[in-house]
């Protein structure tokens, strides 16, 4: 007799919890308005950029395309082209590397530099002046350094120093010092900051923070982005090949010139095989990091 309130008071439960579900999104009327807002103020700046995407499907710009891809095929495979190609892969490979190491020689003292959770004097609550005017001119040169493209920078070096990859390297070397600085600055400074913090006010030197307060628990994160930004580097290196930076780049702009299809489609497959590298070594850097 006691079993029959209980058995016909859970379908009461389930409908009142039912019930409490609401049936419409409570922030549908916020998204809606939102999503209208941003497609207001999309459409002056696509008009503004002339984007009529629907010209692709024009029938002379099909065949264009359709006789464009078709000349991929058969890929390139002479041995003397393979070797050609190979060559300049590793030139490509060489002026990204040597771009981000001399970035990395710029940009690891001026996140330091820029860096608040290394200030001393920040430790009181209020950073000294002296040190804050720093900070604001140190993030101000990396702004300077990374607001001129690097394709620019290779201009300009290209008038300097000549034809060749070292023009790519410099230009590399430049944006990507302001690139890398103002990322590391502001990884460390969003990580766990308690650790050095401790270690400054128990008379740590500001390296001795870093090296064991700060770094340890952003390594994953700056080796990730590192990485991310040498295989940027070694697109950037066949785009700056297109203005006598050399490389893999001069090589695919020469064959584009000539409607090579299928060296062009041996060289993309090349492209494809260096980010894929880039991936798996970020994936097994923070593998063995975290």
């Amino acid at each position: 007799m006691s079993k029959a309130p209980l058995s016909a008071g859970k379908p009461n439960q389930a409908q009142a919890r039912t019930q409490a579900v609401p049936r419409r999104d409570p922030a549908f009327q916020q998204r809606l308005f939102w999503s209208a807002a941003a497609l207001l103020l999309l459409w002056p700046l696509l008009v503004a950029t002339e984007f009529k995407p629907w010209v692709l499907l024009h029938p002379d710009s099909l065949r264009v395309s359709a006789n464009f891809l078709g000349s991929f095929w058969p890929l390139a495979h002479e041995p003397e082209f393979l070797l050609l190609v190979a060559r300049e892969t590793w030139r490509t490979v060489a002026m990204a590397t040597a771009g981000v190491s001399l970035a990395l020689l710029l940009a690891v003292p001026l996140a330091l530099l820029a860096n608040s959770a290394l200030s001393v004097s920040a430790l009181s609550g209020h950073m000294a002046r002296g040190p804050f005017w720093l900070r604001q001119g140190v993030r101000l040169l990396m702004a300077m350094l990374r607001s001129v493209p690097e394709l620019v920078w290779a201009l300009v070096f290209v008038r300097v120093v000549g034809l060749g990859p070292t023009s790519g390297v410099l230009a590399i070397a430049l944006t990507y010092a302001g690139m890398l600085g103002k990322v590391y600055a502001e990884i460390l400074e969003s990580g766990e900051t308690h650790p050095s913090t401790t270690l400054l006010r128990n008379g740590c030197s500001r390296l001795q923070a870093f090296c064991y307060g700060l770094l340890p628990a952003s390594a994953a994160e700056l080796s990730s982005y590192t990485v991310y930004r040498w295989e940027c580097a070694i697109r950037s290196s066949v785009v700056l090949g297109f203005v006598g930076a050399g490389g893999l780049g001069q090589q695919l702009d020469s064959s584009m010139k000539m409607f090579a299809g299928g060296e062009v489609a041996t060289m993309l497959l090349v492209f494809i095989g260096l980010v894929a590298l880039a991936d798996r070594i970020s994936a097994g850097l923070r593998k063995a990091l975290g």
